[in-house]
């Protein structure tokens, strides 16, 4: 396993790809309505990545990926594909997934949005969902280890009668897309890489309203949960600093904002 650790020049170009994918999430956030395709979802994105930000959307022919936002609606865990034909309605969540490339680096996150009102145990999926990743980033220092990282989330999912996906994971990241180490939101304390200055790394974790298990579309992407109930996934990409954490894809208001 190689991992990269970031110079200070890194840093601040992963800094600003981190400010521009949280900004196409607070872009699109008002457009996310019943009635609304998945389609037009990601032509927005597209235009705003490209023309407004005079950046590159990762996702994009990534390995033939042919669009450039993964929309995951409902029982869609990860990798859902924009479609005309994939119309919101109320009651729905969706997950989009945005990656940006700025001057060669990555900033990568991901939010849930309700599409109307959602019944209240997918709203609370989508809570602790959430709750699974800020304590998650408030573990995130030197020295901690990402087992301990993996096993809080697991613990906290689990105790609210959640299943943690474990086929898909956080990852490094910088110049590529995805780098090592590969950070699991499941696992033992004590056991894994340990955390050092000037990492980037994502944490994301997956967490369904009912067992685990998923299976991958024929689209050779799109990755639902195998019962068919609710999935929810939010993302953050993160720097590991002297003494903790900060959060580069932090959006305007939220809880964690970047510097803190």
């Amino acid at each position: 396993m190689t991992v990269t650790i970031k110079t200070a020049e890194e840093i601040e170009k992963m800094r600003v790809a981190g400010r521009l994918a949280a900004d196409v999430l607070e872009m699109i956030g008002p457009y996310v309505v019943p009635g609304v395709s998945t389609g037009e979802l990601d032509t927005l994105c597209h235009n705003y990545i490209v023309n407004e930000q005079q950046a590159i959307p990762a996702p994009l022919n990534y390995n033939g990926f042919p669009k450039s936002i993964c929309t995951s609606i409902n029982q869609v865990i990860c990798h859902g594909i924009p479609s005309n034909d994939k119309i919101l309605k109320k009651g729905d969540i969706i997950n989009i997934d945005i990656t940006v490339i700025k001057d060669g680096y990555h900033g990568d996150t991901s939010q849930m949005f309700f599409v109307g009102e959602p019944i209240a145990a997918v709203k609370r999926l989508v809570e602790i969902t959430q709750e699974c990743l800020y304590l998650g980033i408030e573990m995130v220092r030197p020295g901690v280890q990402l087992g301990d990282i993996g096993a809080a989330i697991q613990k906290h999912a689990e105790s609210n009668h959640y299943s943690v996906v474990r086929e898909y994971c956080g990852h490094g990241i910088g110049k590529t897309f995805h780098e090592d180490p590969q950070v699991l939101h499941y696992g033992k304390p004590g056991t894994g890489m340990a955390l050092e200055e000037g990492m980037t790394f994502t944490i994301e974790p997956m967490i369904n309203l009912g067992t685990r298990f998923n299976k991958l579309m024929k689209d050779g992407w799109t990755v639902v949960t195998k019962d068919r109930k609710p999935s929810a996934q939010w993302e953050h990409t993160l720097l590991v600093t002297t003494s903790g954490v900060e959060v580069l894809t932090a959006r305007t208001g939220e809880k964690y904002r970047a510097g803190t």
